[in-house]
């Protein structure tokens, strides 16, 4: 069975002018039970993570300032968020949500986090909408259990997985691959074990061909036994933070093809959301939903 991590934190309102964001964490689980791909009891409800697992990750003077509320005013800016408690168990309920989903895809080859990718935060610092990331600290957590010995993390959101690659920079057992936006933000990017950087306006044909070209060899040279994917979905040209060319039709083989080869190959994949900010809410409900429905289809 297909388990997705589901809390109604998750959609927690914001102040006016921040809700943007967070409007498709209400209505994806809300389409998915509607159209059938998923049932209540598909979606478990997360936790919020422990201090251990995600001081194996971030730094314990950073994760003190975001429990106490006590960052800096820049600092907070920075995160794009205004800090409150309940933002900051939303982000340790996002964690724990990808670290089940990892023990649950062990189980069943795939499982997937309504929100998560939460790439931007690093070790001893959050930006980009994110304060903790969800991959990293469950990847972490999969290694220090040993559940994992080699991890793909394949990062196809818009923008780089900045955090992501300053969390791992020195972790061999982590092989971090982001594809993304050259000319986009975060403008000045780290160095994941792979970058692939795309110019404005890339479309299906050159997206597509390079990840076709890319992922096999990866999986090929790195062998890894478990993989996290981020699925965003400002890839679209519909995208109003994103800086590519893809359609709909695109950003879904793009999904078909990652599940498949991890099915194929019997990599457990968790999968969790990222990015999405086209105008139209419905594109990108229906953009993520696909990957959903992808996931029903190949795996189960």
């Amino acid at each position: 069975m297909l388990k997705i991590a589901y809390h109604p934190i998750f959609k927690h309102p914001l102040p006016e002018g921040h809700r943007f964001p967070m409007e498709k964490y209400e209505l994806l689980p809300q389409q998915l039970l509607h159209e059938g791909t998923c049932s209540k009891n598909n979606f478990f409800a997360p936790e919020p993570a422990s201090d251990e697992d995600v001081l194996a990750v971030h730094q314990k003077e950073y994760f003190e300032h975001l429990k106490n509320l006590t960052l800096d005013p820049k600092a907070v800016r920075k995160i794009g968020f205004p800090l409150s408690e309940a933002l900051v168990e939303r982000e340790l309920r996002i964690a724990q949500g990808t670290i089940e989903a990892s023990e649950f895809a062990l189980e069943h080859g795939i499982a997937m986090n309504i929100a998560g990718g939460t790439h931007h935060a690093y070790s001893y610092r959050g930006e980009g909408f994110c304060l903790l990331n969800d991959q990293a600290i469950a990847a972490s957590y999969l290694l220090r259990k040993n559940l994992a010995k080699k991890i793909l993390i394949v990062d196809l959101d818009v923008h780089q997985g900045n955090g992501t690659a300053e969390i791992f920079a020195k972790e061999s057992r982590v092989f971090t691959f982001s594809m993304h936006g050259k000319k986009n933000y975060p403008f000045k990017k780290e160095f994941s074990d792979l970058d692939i950087e795309l110019e404005n306006g890339t479309g299906d044909e050159d997206y597509l061909g390079l990840l076709k070209n890319t992922l096999p060899r990866l999986l090929d040279e790195q062998e890894p036994d478990f993989s996290f994917y981020l699925s965003g979905v400002d890839i679209l040209a519909t995208d109003k933070l994103g800086k590519l060319g893809c359609t709909q039709a695109g950003c879904r083989e793009r999904d078909r093809f990652v599940l498949q080869i991890c099915h194929d190959r019997k990599i457990p994949v968790e999968v969790s959301m990222g990015g999405g900010y086209s105008p139209q809410l419905r594109n990108i409900v229906d953009a993520h939903a696909n990957t959903f429905r992808l996931a029903q289809e190949i795996f189960f």
